[in-house]
């Protein structure tokens, strides 16, 4: 662009000429700037109007939902996201447009537009400073500079993942005496026969069972890096390491059922069989004891069953001795009834939520006042969050006791009010008929008021099932329960389940079975290899 007097016409004609196309495009990016405010007025509106939905669709959820919602909830999902995607688009676009030379166009009154907040770039990251070359004399009198100070813009940036080959080389020497062939022993793998190395294994395994990206995706993705690799070879990759883990997937189950309190919860699976698919189910067991500062690690254990019968979990946990926390499926109901030595503890969001859809989408005045006492009930609790057990014990008989007989005299008041038949009936009836097992966390500070920690392990599952839509057997179903044991383990102990798998892979081969207690996640010690790759 030119400056001065140069840029300036030098006749009548030229100036007349100069002033109509200045008009023109001031007209013309004025114009812009219109259809842009319109637009993004009218993707607000539909931005707000799927919002509105989502949380519609998202709070039926916690009642009884058809697969024909499921699918609606990401259906307005995706929608949502690609209306955001676009949003941004005319922001970046009208941007640009009141960027333009000041001979294009004229500036324009600007509109307000509601920006996503910035969150910090991450403290962890290594940082690369680059420094700009700055003038070494002063552009305006050409003195010389001295520096008062800098300004620095951080972007974040990634560099793709990088393929290599490792040789392991073993030399021979012979003997000048006795000529005698020695040679180092063969390092061990991960798998036998295996041509991956254990940073790739860990990969795969958690690319498709901690982020749910099915090998088939994989496969591809490696071949747009430039690497060919069946998904019949991912495949076999995937059963070898899930025999070399059993070990430690069979230590974490001993470890959660010799705790004295667990939660328990399902999750249905599809599983393709011939013509149809059928369905399967995915069950989770926990042990979590932070609520009450207990000082042991927590750990989750998944296993795989091909229907809902009881006998499964009822085989499980036939010698646990605890407390038990679970929603009131009646498979869980013949262990109490089997043997004393397990407690249940019935789930208060449970409980809840059956009187919550009464009270949001029915209105009915009952329902919503016993969520407003369980909701004050909920409040108390989320302070003695933490507690260790005793302290918490005690805050509770002073501070929640009163709440809860407060409840259910409520209760059984309005359930004297109402047919046994009627919706809002049942749902009392669902507290009432186990209230020694509602009340139990009132003698033990140990118990959680609610099976969260079994319903959020079991989230993960559900959020998969979008990708990887079924399993391919009922082997394919406890394989992936086992690799889920382990990656849902590591989170839960804020262990990077790649670097773990890596490790773990590596070590192996070469560590006493007696001693596999030393590769389980709260106890693992990163190698010095590890240390080093993470660096």
């Amino acid at each position: 662009m030119t400056s001065g007097s140069e840029s300036l016409p030098t006749d009548l004609a030229a100036a007349h000429a100069l002033i109509l196309i200045e008009r023109a495009a001031r007209v013309a990016a004025e114009a812009d700037a219109q259809k842009a405010r319109a637009e993004r007025q009218s993707l607000d509106l539909e931005i707000e109007r799927l919002k509105l939905l989502l949380a519609k669709a998202r709070r039926e959820q916690y009642g009884q939902s058809s697969e024909r919602a499921k699918r609606l909830l990401e259906q307005l999902e995706f929608q949502l996201e690609d209306l955001e995607e676009t949003n941004a688009e005319v922001d970046a676009a009208a941007e640009i447009a009141a960027e333009k030379p000041a001979e294009d166009t004229t500036e324009v009154r600007s509109f307000r537009r509601r920006k996503p907040a910035r969150r910090p770039l991450p403290d962890h990251l290594p940082r690369t400073r680059i420094v700009h070359p700055a003038p070494t004399a002063c552009p305006c009198c050409g003195g010389g500079l001295r520096k008062i100070g800098e300004d620095v813009l951080e972007s974040l940036e990634r560099v793709p993942a990088q393929w290599f080959v490792i040789q392991n080389v073993r030399e021979k020497f012979s003997c000048r005496a006795c000529e005698a062939i020695t040679q180092p022993p063969a390092p061990s793998y991960p798998i036998s026969r295996g041509r991956a190395g254990p940073n790739l294994l860990a990969e795969v395994a958690f690319s498709k069972f901690g982020m749910h990206l099915p090998l088939h995706r994989q496969s591809e993705r490696f071949a747009c890096e430039g690497v060919d690799i069946d998904v019949s070879t991912l495949c076999d990759w995937i059963g070898a390491i899930s025999v070399a883990l059993m070990p430690l997937v069979e230590a974490i189950l001993a470890y959660i059922l010799a705790g004295s309190r667990i939660h328990a919860d399902d999750t249905p699976v599809k599983v393709l069989a011939k013509g149809k698919c059928r369905i399967g189910r995915l069950w989770t067991v926990v042990r979590d004891d932070r609520p009450f500062a207990g000082p042991d690690p927590p750990a989750a254990f998944y296993f795989y069953s091909s229907d809902r019968s009881g006998s499964h979990p009822q085989k499980l946990l036939e010698n646990y001795s605890g407390v038990l926390q679970a929603d009131a499926y009646s498979g869980f109901g013949a262990l109490y009834r089997k043997s004393d030595r397990i407690r249940e503890a019935a789930c208060w969001a449970h409980g809840r939520r059956n009187l919550y859809d009464y009270a949001i989408l029915k209105k009915a005045p009952i329902a919503a006042e016993a969520v407003k006492r369980i909701d004050a009930i909920f409040a108390v609790e989320r302070e003695l969050n933490g507690l260790e057990a005793d302290k918490r014990l005690a805050q509770r008989i002073e501070r929640v006791k009163p709440l809860v007989e407060d409840l259910e005299t409520f209760l059984r008041e309005q359930r004297k009010r109402t047919s046994g038949k009627s919706d809002i009936g049942k749902a009392i009836d669902y507290m009432l008929t186990r209230w020694p097992a509602f009340t139990l966390f009132l003698s033990d500070g140990r118990i959680c008021l609610s099976n969260n920690a079994a319903e959020r392990a079991i989230r993960p599952i559900a959020v998969g099932r979008r990708n990887w839509t079924f399993a391919g057997s009922d082997e394919g179903g406890r394989r992936a329960a086992a690799m889920y044991t382990l990656i849902q383990t590591c989170k839960l102990n804020n262990i990077d389940p790649r670097a773990w798998l890596a490790d773990v892979l590596r070590r192996l081969p070469d560590h006493p079975n007696k001693r596999i207690h030393e590769l389980l996640p709260w106890n693992w010690q990163p190698s010095d290899q590890a240390q080093a790759e993470a660096a």
